[in-house]
């Protein structure tokens, strides 16, 4: 057995105080001893974090936090396979974010959500139109394919609705965490550190591992609204709930659901927000709203539910269902476009339909062999409906006399079938080495289908805002995926902790692969204790990154984004994607020095080799007759030009070495008759050099200076979160401080520059966003022990983005970067929350 110092681990941001116990005193913490090898181990219903976790039952109702209601104190599931690991002890960085704190934030969306509390997450502005419709997070500036998230230490299947317009997130097709209810939501745990070898393909930047409730009794509700108070729009509300039930004595089955809907935010200027109003314009001055956050409706589902069926073996499962229907606003579009249909103008929305489902089903039992072992299957689904309304073919028109004005683009989806078999034992090397051993299998299935849209959306030039996919670029393609691996976890002394991991993984498109992790702690005493990683990593090409291809029409020209595998892209210099790869290395202090305050800092260095990103645009002639190779007609027409035409895919355009700190530290003030106050401190600091640039079929470099700032400079290089939760008797105050540090990105030169520079892909204008601090607040009163009211503003001072010039402002309406990761876009927000607990 080794001595536990609990009190010498992570830090972690807040403590976890419930809503439901929001004035609930904590109780004082102590030292007690480390287990890392329990005499009789426990098993848990709940899905551990191994590749696909090994778990051991343990009655529903029992809690697997500590009395003290500290996230520090939950035990850890994710990096690591050994039993009853606590986050205070983990040897990779890692953090807990509670369901209180998630609620707390003041955010409907998921990842707004996690964004507001943890510094290594960002999001993209999403607000550049079609961009607006994918829901993604990046980790440490990376893009959000190179994060990993799991539900219950499962992999997560992602959405089929891929990124295709540029910037920093071209390609993404990431897991959409807004599809899990919230309420379903125990805690999530923040893995910052590569995974590869735990998890395979993806997990380069880190893990986001969702843990659910899985309690047999109480019923939750929730409702919340609220809107952007400044910009009299973006109103938004919640309604949700979640419950358990017992299944039989030793069962339990828990359901949650809920709905919320979003308004369109707009962001607003003076006078026009378009370059082409003049005072003797028949539409209005501010007709364009491309710039903005879309209107969005969900419905989510989750039933989860676990039962012993016979001695030492028990049943397991979570479904889950989400709905969305979303709409974002196009460029807008002069009444001479299709003067009979709109006299005014009009401003295309692409609309999607998505169903996302995922359903995961399992046995798991001890004592195989003297191993615990877990068997599951899992197959997750999203499949979305790309349509377009308010808009109009008018070459379509010209040739057969009508035009419809709403129409579908497309279709796809995106499958994924996982099985897995699990096996995870303790023993003793000599009696002396404790030694906790996991191992396991896994098999992949994916399936990416693209069927065409109508063919007025995609005939003579598309409809306006957005050209469906032609029966050129539809088509179904898979892939098999099968994996190893080995994980070793060992304590040679008393106070050291070392873990050896490997894995392989075969790929029938992307070949064979080979990682490994070895990690590592040491405490010297019960105030400071050092860790560190090395590993290797790799992200194979998804199906869309490797097949996709579209059309974009704006008002003044097309941009295509064409396959890597068709002859539109070879005629440009594409070629067949490769895996990327990556090495990590990562060493940290965690310190303690006095009772209750904790600090550590962790650095880090992630080497990427072959990064998958969005080469280099070309336009005019080439790329005009690039798309034509597709089979589509570019649209003609007034305003259209041919350097407004552009054409690019994805490449392995180059490597990367990221660098960078996490700081956190924490500290709980006992105020007595004046209440509890938790202060703490989160810090990331990040840069990302180019070291290498590779070049295409022909030679030439596949990155220009707008690409290598979309991976170097468009996330923040820092961001810190500063957060005081007080309570006091009924009462609770959450204040948060948040700044982003600077980004800075190469805008294009558009429809405002001379026609030398204008939509040139060579040369560009640098613009930097400078740092700024954002304020949240929200006052909770607890009115009995069922009804929980808040209220709260986030970015209270409604702080925005640096506004771009001008002449970088493509017709006028986006007034800010949209490619940035920092500042939001929609300023100040005014909320309140009713919380009901039975």
């Amino acid at each position: 057995m080794l001595r536990k110092n609990y009190l010498l681990a992570i830090t972690i941001l807040t403590s976890s105080v419930g809503y439901a116990n929001a004035a609930t005193p904590q109780t004082d913490r102590t030292h007690s001893s480390r287990k890392t090898t329990p005499a009789t181990p426990v098993t848990h219903v709940d899905a551990k974090a191994s590749p696909t976790a090994v778990i051991e039952p343990v009655t529903p109702a029992t809690s697997r936090r500590d009395a003290s209601n500290d996230a520090a104190e939950a035990v850890i599931v994710t990096g690591t396979h050994a039993f009853n690991r606590k986050a205070r002890d983990s040897s990779a960085p890692i953090s807990v974010i509670s369901n209180a704190q998630i609620q707390r934030s003041g955010q409907l969306n998921l990842a707004d959500a996690i964004a507001r509390i943890d510094p290594s997450i960002t999001l993209g502005a999403m607000g550049n139109d079609v961009g607006a419709l994918t829901s993604s997070i990046r980790m440490r500036g990376l893009n959000p394919n190179e994060v990993l998230v799991l539900v219950n230490g499962k992999r997560r299947n992602t959405t089929a609705n891929i990124y295709a317009d540029g910037g920093p997130q071209q390609g993404s097709t990431p897991v959409d965490v807004n599809m899990i209810p919230a309420g379903a939501i125990d805690h999530i745990e923040v893995l910052r550190d590569g995974a590869a070898a735990l998890y395979g393909s993806d997990a380069i930047a880190g893990v986001i591992n969702i843990i659910t409730k899985k309690r047999d009794h109480g019923l939750n509700a929730v409702t919340q609204t609220g809107a952007n108070a400044y910009n009299g729009d973006g109103w938004q509300y919640l309604v949700g709930a979640d419950g358990g039930l017992k299944l039989g004595n030793d069962g339990f089955l828990h359901l949650s659901g809920q709905v919320y809907h979003t308004d369109h935010f707009v962001s607003k200027s003076t006078g026009t927000n378009d370059h082409r109003w003049t005072p003797t314009s028949t539409w209005p001055a501010n007709s364009n709203q491309s710039l903005m956050t879309p209107e969005e409706t969900r419905e989510n589902l989750s039933i989860e539910w676990g039962k012993p069926i016979t001695e030492g073996i028990e049943t397991y499962g979570l479904i889950t269902y989400a709905h969305r229907h979303s709409e974002a606003y196009e460029n807008y579009r002069l009444p001479s476009i299709a003067p009979n249909a709109y006299p005014y103008g009009f401003s295309p929305l692409e609309t999607i339909e998505e169903n996302n489902f995922q359903a995961n089903i399992g046995l798991k039992g001890g004592n195989l062999l003297g191993f615990n072992w877990d068997l599951s299957t899992l197959y997750g689904e999203d499949a979305d409906k790309i349509g377009n309304k308010n808009t109009f073919n008018p070459n379509y028109y010209a040739a057969y006399g009508w035009s419809p004005t709403t129409v579908r683009a497309e279709s796809y989806s995106l499958a994924q079938w996982t099985s897995n078999f699990d096996l995870r034992r303790n023993f003793s090397i000599g009696h002396v080495v404790p030694v906790t051993f996991a191992m396991g299998a896994e098999h992949r299935l994916e399936i990416y289908d693209v069927k065409a849209g109508n063919p007025p959306s995609y005939l003579l030039g598309g409809t306006a805002g957005y050209a469906g996919l032609t029966p050129q670029n539809a088509g179904n393609w898979q892939r098999n995926v099968w994996a190893g691996y080995i994980d070793g976890d060992f304590h040679p002394l008393k106070h050291w902790d070392l873990d050896f991991a490997g894995r392989f993984e075969h790929y029938t498109d992307a070949g064979d692969t080979e990682t490994g992790k070895v990690t590592t702690r040491y405490d010297f005493t019960r105030r400071i204790a050092v860790r560190g990683t090395i590993s290797n990593g790799f992200r194979a090409p998804t199906l869309p990154e490797e097949h996709f291809s579209a059309l974009n029409v704006s008002p003044t020209g097309a941009s295509g984004l064409l396959s890597t595998t068709s002859a539109a892209g070879r005629s440009i210099g594409a070629q067949p994607l490769k895996p990327e790869r990556s090495t990590s290395i990562e060493g940290g202090i965690i310190v303690e020095p006095v009772d209750g305050f904790h600090v550590s800092v962790d650095a880090y260095q992630i080497n990427i080799r072959d990064r998958i990103v969005g080469a280099a645009s070309i336009n005019g002639l080439a790329a005009y007759d690039a798309i034509a190779l597709t089979g589509v007609t570019v649209p003609s027409g007034p305003g259209v030009e041919l350097n407004g035409i552009s054409a690019n895919y994805f490449a392995n355009a180059a490597s990367t070495r990221t660098q960078g700190v996490d700081i956190s530290a924490d500290y709980d003030f006992r105020l007595h008759q004046y209440g509890n106050l938790n202060l703490s401190l989160q810090l990331n600091l990040n840069r990302t050099r180019i070291h290498h640039v590779n070049t295409n079929a022909y030679g030439n470099s596949l990155v220009n200076a707008q690409t290598l700032a979309y991976l170097t400079t468009e996330s923040p290089r820092s961001k810190i979160v500063l957060d005081a939760y007080w309570t006091y008797h009924d009462w609770g105050v959450n204040i948060r401080q948040t700044r982003y540090g600077q980004t800075s990105g190469m805008l294009s030169y558009s429809d405002l520059a001379p026609s030398s520079i204008r939509y040139s892909t060579t040369t560009f204008a640098p613009f930097t966003n400078t740092p700024a601090w954002l304020t949240d607040i929200e006052i909770g009163y607890r009115i009995n022990a069922h009804w929980h009211l808040a209220v709260g503003a986030n970015n209270i001072f409604n702080v925005r983005p640096r506004r771009v010039n001008p002449i970088n402002n493509y017709l006028g309406p986006r007034m800010y970067d949209v490619n940035s990761s920092g500042i939001p876009i929609t300023g100040g927000y005014y909320y309140g929350r009713v919380n009901v607990s039975f």
